[in-house]
């Protein structure tokens, strides 16, 4: 069994739009809907892993002396 290479995330990201685009505009048979939403699911969790991944990384980095201190997110205000 090989494993598969991981997809880039905002490659898997552009694809899944790309996908939800043509499942939307309805001008595709039944079938090729059911493939694209089953290649939609394959990208949903693997960005979903992707960010599950970065959130561990800004975890660790934040780890200080043995302790991990979170602090809430704050985005930038505009």
């Amino acid at each position: 069994m090989s494993k598969k290479t991981p997809l880039d995330f905002e490659k898997a990201l552009k694809e899944l739009e790309a996908l939800v685009e043509r499942m939307e505009q309805g001008e595709i048979s039944l079938e090729d809907s059911l493939k694209h939403f089953e290649r939609g699911i394959e990208l949903t969790r693997a960005c979903q892993k992707a960010l599950r991944d970065a959130e561990q990384k800004v975890h660790i980095l934040m780890e200080k002396d043995g302790a991990l201190r979170v602090e809430p997110f704050e985005p930038e205000e505009e």
